[in-house]
């Protein structure tokens, strides 16, 4: 499967739902499965890493029948602001703690169950700056081929207790895709409990029907994806189609497939047909840094652009100058991600903004020749990302 002739790399993501029981903690069984799996490809000739939910379900087990606090009720120390939601509402900070409780154990069920193949699991936490700082890319990079170098399984994870990106913004997809991407792997599995997408939702629909393959993702496909499918994990398949764009525009097929299929890890890689979706890759890869633009971090404001200045940036690749700009919205600094749209509100790109939003308030509209020397581009073409 590896393009290179060598040893292929195959990154798969397990959902909370298909590691952890119903009623919280480890699913012993379902690891011994996956393990045996695993282990089938690594004596095949692939290797594997493995990016795993399930740290906040294990936290809460470990807890019991213990009441949870209410953080959000206590009054908040000087300076801290309003507490952090994840996007269903609840506590961050609380999500964080139950994650460092759970995190170890889970990773000790994953070294227990990969033991019994005689494989060796290998915790790595990383965070969203790990894509988007240069030097700190290359170390994760080099750090993970040196374990596959090993023979050992990374079991990947985001560094919950102090980042709280994985938690806010639906779970460990997204990580996965920029995994894949992080180690130019040749194929991503997003593994869950459903055996792929499906033309509607399989449970109000009897009608709905499994989609083998799909070779570009668009909002029809967007609206066939549900909210979260179960009460353990934080994504669903609006997530999963998410992290199959991020994967596939950087170069990566992807296959959805249900954890629980016999063989699926086997029959998934050898392209059996019926099993799974599968995502085509595009062709034009986007380089490390345009993808963490693109997709690992968050806007934190809009620029809404007009004509012109749309034409300039999809047709010719050029920077954004703050003559195009009609609209500035929210409130950002400087090298913050922000949103550029058409005067039709539809998003088309993403970059990082030179300047802050007040000053291109004041700048919006207005020729270069109309502005000092030090207001230049609002938006450079190398900080910008299309999202056609």
């Amino acid at each position: 499967m590896s393009a290179g002739g060598g040893r292929a790399t195959v990154v798969v993501k397990v959902g909370s739902s298909s590691v952890t029981r119903p009623e919280g903690g480890p699913d012993l069984g379902a690891l011994a499965k996956l393990a045996g799996e695993v282990a089938a490809l690594r004596q095949a000739g692939t290797d594997v890493v493995v990016v795993s939910s399930g740290a906040v379900a294990t936290g809460r087990a470990v807890l019991g029948e213990r009441p949870l606090p209410r953080l959000d009720s206590a009054a908040p120390s000087e300076g801290s602001g309003p507490r952090e939601r994840s996007r269903d509402g609840r506590d961050v900070s609380l999500l964080q703690a139950l994650a460092a409780i759970g995190q170890h154990r889970l990773l000790r069920a994953w070294d227990d169950a990969l033991a019994g193949h005689g494989l060796v699991a290998a915790q790595v936490l990383l965070a969203p700056l790990d894509f988007g700082h240069r030097q700190q890319y290359l170390h994760a990079r080099r750090t993970l081929a040196a374990l596959l170098a090993l023979g050992a399984v990374p079991v990947v994870n985001e560094n919950d207790a102090t980042a709280d990106d994985e938690i806010r913004f639906g779970d460990n997809d997204r990580l996965a895709a920029l995994v894949a991407h992080l180690v130019a792997a040749d194929l991503l599995v997003l593994l869950t409990d459903t055996p792929g997408l499906f033309t509607a939702d399989p449970r109000i629909d009897a009608e709905a029907s499994l989609i083998a393959e799909v070779a570009e993702i668009d909002k029809a496909l967007e609206a066939a994806a549900g909210g979260p499918g179960s009460a353990v994990g934080s994504g669903g398949m609006a997530a999963k189609l998410a992290a199959a764009r991020i994967a596939t525009w950087s170069g990566v097929p992807t296959v959805i497939a249900a954890a629980e299929e016999p063989g699926v890890l086997g029959a998934v890689v050898a392209g059996r047909p019926g099993v799974g979706t599968r995502f085509r890759a595009r062709p034009r890869r986007l380089s490390a840094r345009k993808l963490w633009i693109a997709f690992a971090v968050a806007p934190a404001g809009r620029l809404v652009v007009d004509e012109g200045a749309k034409e300039a940036l999809v047709q010719r690749e050029a920077s954004l100058l703050p003559a195009g700009i009609v609209a500035v919205e929210g409130y950002f600094g400087a090298d913050d991600a922000v949103e550029i749209a058409g005067r039709d509100g539809q998003v088309f790109a993403k970059g990082l903004s030179r300047h802050d939003a007040e000053a291109l308030r004041r700048a919006a509209g207005r020729r270069s020749s109309e502005l000092p020397p030090s207001v230049g581009e609002a938006v450079h073409r190398d900080d910008l990302v299309l999202l056609l």
